[in-house]
């Protein structure tokens, strides 16, 4: 007999092995329709997967997560099958599942055109309507070389070969197409419904410049038509909001050829970033961090101290004088030990805190660049607390606190905690890093976060919190980090006096709220969909004359607002009003003040806030008051 033991901790007795499918039909005809996957003890199998033994099962749906990533996985092998129905010259090589979608890589002799990509989705929308049965075999490895070979196929043979020659390897056929795959997949290819191709893009084989280059197709396939649509409309949001199109448009900055991967700030996005700059500045001051600056540029010697040289070399710029080799420093860390280390210190200076908004440099490759989101020169709002054993877990508690004020000051309270843990290659003993580890996740559970491990992703030196905001549309970026490292300040010598007379090596959390400046400000870009917020938005307000006549009572009003601090600008240009109102409405300005004769008279201003919402008329004193209260709320 067969026991199946249900999520729902019911068990089922059968008389001998069966299939998943098998289960979900002996449970009801509804879960057998809705059955793509099973998952037996802990494993997602096909439905024609066979229990031979007692196991535990749950039948896996498209309302599953492990479900929508079948319909995704098997939406790119029906991606495949198509483009080798249209295309059969086309060699197919490799077809992984990516977020919110999936894509594959063919080599062929021309580029696809957008013809031919509404082709390849027509003809994916015929082979799904066939609904062909999707169908696993077992070949040996040498066995399946010759088959692909025989097939044309020779990059799925290499990729055979290179699997050890003692294990077999699965394929899957639906109708006239097979490919290599350790599935599972879904049962047939009429499951396969709410999908679309995106776009095409390159590739090199094996993502190695030196080989010859693919082109990929991108796709996304979801569960229902709904989640279809939401998401194709998220991206045409999404589009508007691009960072690198309003940066343009809203003349913030401009990205050059003369220097890939780094930014020029124009006058307006760099009051952006001032504004910025000089928030996190408060906060520092405000939460006992001291600021500091260390150097660009710092010997090699100290990068192979820290360890940086062996594991983070390749991501490093370096360069040479004098017959010394030297690196621009790709995070600010190193140096901020090297100024703890001057002095003595005494535990009563713990915990220290230091503050920097360090420039540095990372050698990203050219394809991963984006706009200021991915750059190869950035500054970050970093920061480095070095303190006792016993001290981590209340900065750590009250880091987390200070972060989640900050972020909803910028308008995100929707925040994911992620504890990244020890990776393979790292360095420290493991007891200290069970220590680390403890730490960060204690804090959590302190500050009554709930938060999800991701293990092997910490850095080298220790484990990490990862704290990752939601944007409007529901988009994750991770910004924030706390980690814990008992190793680096040991490495480079730091040193502190105990109380009991001793040298000890303090613990160092690396912290950053907002880390990237670049990168944050690209996301309030997209956030707001330019329209920042009164407080960061570079011009605050227009002041806007109807004629001529009123143009010295303009500029009176201008001048009151900028020495009350307000960044406001004046528009005395001979054009109608409604020109000027809708030229700085499109330039997403907060508040527009237009005066004419009534208002100079009265010395009142007409108020139209953003969004072409009137206020009416008001005193220029109630205006101030209700800008001053806007912009000290952070409205």
């Amino acid at each position: 007999m067969i026991h199946i033991t249900l999520p729902d901790g019911s068990r089922r007795e059968f008389p001998g092995p069966l299939t998943v499918a098998e289960v979900a039909a002996s449970i009801g005809p509804g879960l057998a329709k809705a059955a793509l996957a099973g998952k037996v003890d802990g494993k997602v199998v096909d439905t024609s997967f066979r229990i031979e033994r007692d196991a535990q099962l749950a039948i896996v749906t498209e309302k599953d997560a492990d479900g929508l990533e079948i319909i995704r996985h098997s939406t790119a092998h029906l991606l495949a099958y198509a483009v080798k129905e249209l295309f059969p010259e086309a060699q197919v090589t490799i077809g992984p599942v990516v977020e919110n979608g999936f894509y594959y890589d063919f080599a062929y002799k021309r580029p696809f055109t957008p013809e031919d990509l509404a082709a390849i989705e027509k003809r994916m929308g015929e082979l799904a309507a066939k609904n062909e049965p999707v169908v696993r075999r077992v070949l040996p490895r040498d066995e399946a070389v010759a088959y692909f070979k025989g097939l044309g196929e020779h990059y799925k043979a290499e990729i055979i070969g290179s699997i050890p020659a003692d294990q077999d390897v699965s394929v899957y056929r639906e109708g006239g197409f097979e490919d290599l795959c350790r599935g599972p997949h879904v049962p047939s290819t009429g499951r396969l419904k709410h999908f679309k191709l995106m776009k095409v893009a390159g590739a090199y084989w094996r993502g190695d410049q030196a080989n010859e280059q693919l082109q990929r197709i991108y796709g996304t396939a979801w569960a229902t038509k709904d989640e279809l649509q939401g998401y194709l409309r998220m991206l045409e949001e999404a589009e508007k909001r691009d960072h690198r199109k309003l940066g343009r448009e809203l003349d913030f900055f401009h990205l050059d050829e003369h220097s890939p991967g780094t930014v020029f700030w124009h006058p307006k996005g760099w009051t952006v970033w001032q504004e910025v700059e000089q928030y996190m500045r408060r906060v520092y001051r405000d939460n006992g961090y001291q600021e500091v600056k260390g150097p660009q540029i710092l010997d090699q010697s100290l990068w192979e101290k820290t360890g940086h040289w062996d594991k983070y070399r390749e991501n490093m710029f370096t360069t040479e004088s004098e017959k010394r080799h030297y690196a621009l420093k790709p995070m600010n860390c190193p140096g901020h030990v090297l100024i703890f280390k001057q002095g003595i210190k005494s535990y009563r200076d713990l915990p220290l805190r230091y503050g920097e908004f360090g420039n540095c440099h990372r050698n990203e490759p050219t394809g991963g660049l984006h706009g200021i989101m991915r750059v190869r020169a950035f500054t970050q709002d970093d920061g480095h607390v070095f303190c006792t054993e016993d001290m981590i877990l209340d900065e750590c508690v009250a880091y987390t606190a200070l972060l989640q004020k900050v972020y909803a000051d910028f308008g995100f309270k929707d925040i994911i905690y992620k504890v990244a843990t020890r990776p393979d290659k790292r360095i420290g003993s493991d007891e200290l890093w069970d220590k680390a580890e403890f730490a960060v996740m204690e804090s959590l559970r302190r500050s009554g976060c709930e938060f999800i491990v991701s293990p092997g992703d910490g850095a080298f030196y220790g484990p990490k919190i990862e704290y990752t905001l939601k944007d409007a549309l529901g988009r994750q970026w991770q910004c924030g980090t706390m980690q814990v490292d008992f190793n680096t300040a040991e490495r480079l010598g730091g040193e502190y006096v105990a109380e009991s007379g001793e040298r000890r090596h303090p613990v160092m959390l690396h912290r950053a709220i907002v880390g990237s400046l670049e990168r944050f400000i690209g996301i309030l870009i997209e956030q707001h969909a330019g329209a920042l917020p009164a407080w960061l938005a570079p011009v605050q307000v227009v002041v806007a004359s109807i004629t001529d006549a009123q143009g010295d009572y303009a500029g009176e009003v201008a001048k009151m607002l900028q020495k009350q601090g307000v960044r406001a600008s004046l528009d005395l240009r001979n054009e109608k009003i409604n020109y000027k109102i809708r030229e700085h409405s499109m330039q997403k300005v907060p508040f527009i003040l237009v005066v004419g004769d009534k208002e100079k008279a009265n010395g009142a201003v007409s108020v139209r806030a953003r969004g072409n919402v009137d206020l009416g008329v008001m005193p220029l004193a109630d205006f101030q008051l209700k800008l001053a209260s806007d912009i000290a709320q952070k409205v």
